[in-house]
């Protein structure tokens, strides 16, 4: 979840913009399999129901703002190379304004409903925080009149605590109480603008709250903090009337050696350590999981089992390279994993699928943004289909439930409601001998979900 970083925009002399930003391309629309048009879904049908809810009700397909909008495609080796002719590359508010118009264009093209944003890439930064208040009211102003224009929601919004330099030692982390104080105004801000705009959930990302090393850090006294403006932001959210979902989002390092956040399990530890659970859900992110050791499947298992599954950032990343690539999610075992993991939940309440990739560095054109989102969509399409039949077949679950089976009576009925002790099993155990195991059935299974991908 990285904003633009510099104003490295390629291809701006273009001359002046017509009044649509992508003249040539139309409402992307459904032409099945078969299609050999690249602007098209192959298997995404927006109001195509599968297990009697629509594919975009499964789905809640966002955009994220900073990558589709703001990322200039730079690289650790080379500066951006995005072709945006609509974007004069200034801090102008007038020039953020006209952004978001294109946004919502692009979003009404793709058939997107809903997008999420950093405040300060839907908005500059200025010299001031009142300065910079006062400009994103003006850019909030744009992107509530594109709502109502549009129907577009917002999916969650958050502030960006991690590009300035203030933040380079952290936010609510860092060992300078003013950064903290600045940090809270301008969550405070964000939820505001967030609330105003009708968001179904605020995040919270962590990009600078960790270490570099731990000589001077003190690490409990960081934690506490982070706990603190975490409270202060519920006291405000009931303060203001703000019903959206919070959400706290894993990621185990880089920038830092290691985030606080570091995954599904670490963030609902330090939720339950300072009484936070009830008040936040998880916002997993794929490229995240992989940075943590961890498969997706995993990260929402494990969230899930808590109550605390919430909303997902669908991207993927490369297992060769070692940092955050945010590529779109085009892997149809993956989509798969996470359609079931979601369904197993009953679906999203509050949350959805939100896009936090960005085209390639080589894929600097307009029209690849519309490539990238649509392989996206498809690939998750695919993997809502396949998920559902192989939960409507039964096989696998029959299986789990038949591997745990011996928890439903007997003994195993005792342990798990608490009836029994070391004496009783001991007991069990020495009336009845050895255990008498069965199978795993790994491959089989395996084999079992290759028959519906």
């Amino acid at each position: 979840m990285f904003p633009l970083d510099g104003h490295c925009l390629a291809g701006n002399d273009h001359g002046p913009m017509s009044s649509e930003a992508f003249p040539e391309i139309q409402k992307i629309q459904y032409e099945g399999p078969s299609s050999k048009n690249p602007l098209s879904f192959k298997h995404y049908n927006a109001d195509e129901e599968v297990g009697g809810k629509a594919m975009k009700e499964h789905m809640r397909f966002s955009v994220a703002y900073w990558h589709a909008m703001r990322n200039p495609l730079a690289d650790p080796f080379g500066g951006g190379t995005a072709q945006r002719p609509w974007d004069d590359g200034s801090d102008s508010v007038e020039n953020a304004q006209n952004r978001a118009r294109v946004a919502f264009e692009f979003m009404e093209k793709l058939g997107v409903e809903y997008y999420c944003f950093h405040d300060r890439d839907v908005a500059p930064e200025l010299n001031t925080l009142e300065e910079s208040n006062v400009a994103l009211d003006a850019v909030v102003d744009v992107l509530a009149e594109e709502q109502e224009r549009t129907g577009i929601k917002l999916l969650w919004g958050t502030a960006c605590l991690f590009a300035h330099f203030r933040y380079n030692q952290g936010a609510a982390t860092s060992p300078n109480a003013d950064v903290f104080a600045y940090a809270a105004a301008q969550v405070k801000k964000a939820m505001e603008v967030t609330h105003r705009l009708g968001g179904t959930g605020y995040t919270f990302w962590g990009g600078r709250e960790g270490y570099s090393t731990l000589w001077n850090t003190d690490l409990k006294r960081e934690l506490d903090h982070l706990a603190r403006l975490l409270h202060m932001a519920v006291d405000h959210k009931k303060k203001i009337g703000f019903e959206g979902q919070f959400y706290i989002e894993p990621k185990p390092r880089e920038p830092s050696t290691h985030q606080y956040d570091s995954d599904a399990a670490a963030c609902l530890n330090f939720l339950r350590e300072h009484d936070l659970l009830d008040h936040l859900k998880l916002n997993l992110e794929t490229n995240h999981a992989t940075l943590a050791g961890h498969t997706m499947m995993h990260e929402m298992r494990v969230a899930a089992s808590a109550g605390a599954l919430g909303s997902v950032d669908a991207n993927t990343g490369d297992e060769l390279i070692g940092w955050d690539t945010d590529q779109f999610p085009t892997d149809i075992y993956l989509t798969t994993q996470i359609m079931l993991e979601i369904l197993e939940v009953g679906g999203f309440t509050t949350g959805g699928l939100n896009f936090d990739a960005k085209c390639r560095r080589e894929s600097f054109e307009p029209v690849d943004l519309f490539h990238a989102h649509i392989g996206g969509m498809d690939a998750f399409a695919r993997g809502l289909k396949i998920a559902h039949a192989i939960r409507e077949d039964g096989r696998l679950s029959d299986f789990v439930n038949d591997r745990y089976s011996s928890y439903n009576s007997g003994i195993g009925a005792k342990i798990e409601s608490g009836d029994v002790g070391f004496e009783e099993l001991e007991a069990h155990v020495l009336a009845n001998g050895e255990p008498d195991l069965k199978s795993g059935r790994q491959e089989m299974l395996e084999n079992l979900i290759n028959e519906f991908i």
